[in-house]
């Protein structure tokens, strides 16, 4: 799938999107929870960058925590850029964000302290371009600096991968998700998310410039891991 057409299904999603995702509230907060130990010992004013940023969760849950932090949120859909910056006015954070549309290549600024990129790269299906993607990230990043990234990871070719798919997709039915929607999701999974065995993904965020990626957080096939920039890596 092209990003245009990634685009164009976020920018149809966006007014409804945090609302149809409502009932799978406990697997974000868990996340975020354990983001929170991961970003603990960030300075009190630090910056974080969050790629994919949608429509804001995980800034608004750290905004709260880290009155001092300060945000740029990097989005290329309107929509979805729309609503996390109408989340940030109401939560009364906007004036420490900064809202970017579009993609790494065009964001300008100094070096981050931080970065968040949840359920991003698994639609980067080519390899290579997924190792530039979080290269690209770890190019804005200072010394030290720690990515905390997620996506859908899973050996496709296992016997498990078959069950795990069956139990996601009830997951997503008691959630009260359209039945045509879950089976579009279904679709997707097969053709447009290169969902990947866990080690494989953790290789490509190593390969594009960060130590080895330490995994901290799994809720059925959402993997999560945490990662420093490689010291070798110029900011």
């Amino acid at each position: 799938m092209r990003n245009d057409e990634i685009k164009a299904i976020f920018d149809q999603q966006a007014s409804s999107y945090d609302e149809r995702w409502a009932k799978t509230a406990s697997i974000r907060e868990a996340l975020h929870f354990l983001l929170e130990a991961v970003f603990a010992e960030l300075p009190a004013n630090a910056r974080l960058l969050c790629v994919g940023a949608g429509t804001g969760e995980e800034i608004a849950y750290l905004a709260q925590r880290f009155p001092q932090w300060t945000f740029t949120a990097v989005e290329p859909s309107t929509a979805m850029l729309d609503v996390c910056r109408d989340k940030a006015m109401k939560g009364g954070f906007a004036a420490r964000c900064k809202f970017h549309e579009g993609y790494l290549e065009s964001l300008p600024g100094a070096p981050f302290d931080a970065a968040t990129c949840f359920l991003v790269s698994q639609f980067i299906l080519e390899p290579e371009a997924r190792t530039a993607f979080f290269r690209a990230i770890a190019t804005r990043l200072g010394p030290g600096a720690i990515l905390a990234s997620s996506d859908l990871a899973a050996d496709v070719d296992s016997t498990e991968y078959d069950a795990l798919l069956h139990t996601w997709m009830n997951m997503m039915r008691v959630a009260d998700i359209p039945a045509a929607g879950v089976e579009q999701m279904r679709a997707a999974y097969a053709k447009d998310v290169a969902i990947l065995p866990a080690e494989r993904i953790a290789a490509i965020i190593e390969a594009g410039g960060f130590d080895e990626p330490v995994p901290f957080y799994q809720a059925g096939l959402i993997h999560a891991w945490f990662a420093k920039r490689a010291s070798g890596e110029a900011p």
